[in-house]
């Protein structure tokens, strides 16, 4: 019986490996986005479930906004933050309902989703409100990004008219916030 080398071996899995890499290039287009950029709230392809994995991603959405609200609730230097922490935890619910809702009744999915982790807001400082913007700008800018892809992957009306909602009061809401961080910070 013959042996073959260690350095063919080693060869021979190079290859594989690339081999391996290329076709998962070619076959699935999202491979290489998915691969490098992992913060990304990527729904993947248009297929059955992409509307399932919008209301998953959108209830982590909502949930990421009630967490950041109740770190900031009593911890903010300015009273409107404090009045949209209310407001958040107030009627982000509401509409977490309604996502749930639809996965019951749209795939018989009952499972809840898990809180995603949010931004530490660090101590009760004159730059914690900063902290705070900064967190919920590039938390809308995420949903933003979301509804937008949402759009050229589903034909669901419930999710197109709830990503053109979302969207909306997403872009009404950093024009809100970017104007208190000039205002109070100058940062633009």
């Amino acid at each position: 019986m013959k042996t073959i080398s260690f350095s063919l071996a080693i060869s021979l899995m190079i290859i594989a490996a690339i081999i391996g890499l290329a076709a998962g290039y070619y076959i699935s287009p999202e491979y290489r986005q998915s691969m490098y950029v992992k913060e990304e709230m990527n729904l993947g392809k248009a297929d059955r479930f992409v509307d399932l994995r919008y209301i998953n991603k959108m209830i982590a959405h909502h949930r990421g906004a009630i967490l950041l609200a109740e770190k900031i609730a009593d911890i903010a230097q300015h009273s409107e933050i404090k009045d949209l922490a209310v407001e958040i935890q107030k009627n982000e619910p509401m509409l977490i309902k309604e996502l749930y809702d639809w996965k019951k009744t749209w795939y018989k999915d009952n499972r809840k989703i898990s809180d995603p982790i949010v931004a530490n807001f660090g101590s009760a400082d004159e730059k914690v409100d900063l902290r705070f913007l900064n967190a919920l700008i590039a938390h809308h800018e995420a949903g933003i990004e979301m509804t937008k892809e949402i759009r050229t992957k589903s034909n669901r009306k419930e999710i197109l008219d709830n990503a053109d909602a979302v969207e909306n009061f997403l872009s009404n809401g950093l024009i809100m916030l970017k104007s208190w961080r000039e205002k109070w910070f100058s940062v633009k």
